[in-house]
């Protein structure tokens, strides 16, 4: 239930990036005018607002005469490979002569009188003081349909499965209640390294019935993880959805011995076990140095050389580089939602994956594979659910994303995560 939007997010960071027309009106202003850009300053860049496990991604933006909070959202499931959706949710006025005139924009009867508070620096919360513009007069089924076609692109008519159904109309009874209060918490884009994998970043992925979240993917020396923006009753939002292990990497068999799933479980199998050990033995002997990867191979993989962070994934991605690949096809049995994959892949890795059930009860990591297609696709086989998720990369460009420093963004992830624990 948002104002359709009728113009792209510009990304905008500062006052000096003001077009020029919004230049020249400012010039004839007071400096009061400026004083309301720098009040608000600090509101300016990624937010994950606080709507219990869903979360979300809010990108505040000077956008014209206007900072403008945009919603965005990933494309309707299953398209992944689809752009990004995103709806205003309120807009502050830059022109205004006394005080800054804040509006909601939720809701379908245009903009109206809303409230923001900077609670501090890494967060603030918004609130609507005309939440009858948010009703809609055929009342909550009106308002439910709407939702649904906005949120899934169909009807509830359209969706089959029972359990998704329980879960759609979950999701629209819990998000209802924040239409008219948020808080947010700031968000940084992950740091990134010449010597990662591939360019870090967001991520829309495919989960099953839950339809597609966004996922922040971060790499930490031989680990990467992939951290839920968007989350839902099982895996909430800012908890760690996977884990890959960059020592050891999985060569896949052939395609026909691929289709079958007892095979790839087998080595995938062989791989936890070796990781197991590894702990085992760092935990009896000496302790190891955080980056330093094991010097063994285990049975399909191959583990690198050197204990700098990034070290070793360079070698791995020469084949791809060169413009070689592997055939890739996901064994019989198991599920996806897109089966518009790819069918050839750079390389793969071991990995874990989060589990739970609903409510996030008795949470536990399951092994899993890692599969790398390019520069802004990846795949996680999900080996006891037998499940395949797609990654497609978010291409938008944000600003005032950036992490101060590395232990800024270690933070940043420790925090979101914390509150859903």
């Amino acid at each position: 239930m948002f104002t359709p939007a009728v113009r792209t997010p510009t990304g905008f960071a500062s006052a000096c990036e003001l077009g020029t027309a919004a230049w020249r009106a400012l010039a004839h202003r007071p400096t009061a005018r400026l004083r309301m850009l720098h009040r608000y300053r600090h509101i300016l860049g990624l937010w994950q607002p606080d709507i219990g496990p869903y979360g979300g991604l809010l990108n505040v933006v000077v956008d014209g005469l206007f900072i403008i909070g945009w919603m965005y959202l990933p494309p309707h499931d299953p398209h992944v490979d689809d752009p990004m959706r995103f709806k205003p949710l309120f807009r502050i006025h830059l022109m205004e002569r006394k005080s800054a005139t804040v509006e909601c924009m939720y809701g379908h009867k245009g903009p109206h009188n809303g409230h923001i508070q900077i609670v501090k620096k890494d967060e603030f919360s918004t609130k609507c003081n005309q939440t009858d513009h948010h009703r809609m007069s055929g009342g909550r089924q009106e308002e439910f349909r709407t939702w649904l076609r906005e949120e899934w692109g169909r009807t509830l008519e359209d969706i089959f499965h029972e359990h998704m159904q329980e879960l759609i109309l979950m999701k629209f009874i819990y998000t209802s209640q924040y239409d008219n209060c948020l808080t947010y918490r700031r968000i940084y884009l992950p740091p990134s390294h010449p010597d990662d994998l591939i360019k870090p970043g967001l991520f829309k992925g495919t989960y099953g019935s839950h339809g597609l979240e966004i996922v922040m993917l971060s790499f930490h020396g031989w680990r990467a993880r992939g951290t839920k923006i968007t989350g839902d009753p099982n895996i909430p939002a800012g908890q760690q959805t996977v884990e890959i292990d960059l020592r050891h990497r999985i060569q896949l068999p052939d395609v026909e011995n691929l289709r079958n799933f007892n095979e790839l479980s087998r080595l995938v199998l062989e791989v936890r076990e070796q990781v197991r050990q590894e702990q085992q033995e760092a935990s009896e002997g000496p302790a190891l140095p955080q980056e330093q990867p094991s010097a063994q191979v285990p049975s399909g993989a191959a583990a690198e050389d050197s204990g700098e962070p990034g070290s070793g994934v360079a070698a791995v991605e020469q084949p791809a580089q060169s413009g070689q690949g592997q055939p890739f096809v996901l064994p019989v049995g198991v599920s996806s939602r897109s089966e518009d994959y790819p069918r050839t892949c750079r390389t793969c890795f071991y990995g874990t994956g989060l589990i739970a059930g609903h409510g996030f009860t008795s949470p536990e990591r399951t092994p899993g594979v890692f599969v790398l297609f390019d520069e802004d696709r990846f795949g996680f086989l999900w080996l006891e659910l037998k499940s395949f998720s797609l990654y497609s990369r978010v291409q938008a460009a944000f600003r005032n994303a950036d992490a101060p420093s590395p232990q800024a963004f270690d933070e940043m992830l420790k925090n979101i995560q914390s509150l859903t624990s």
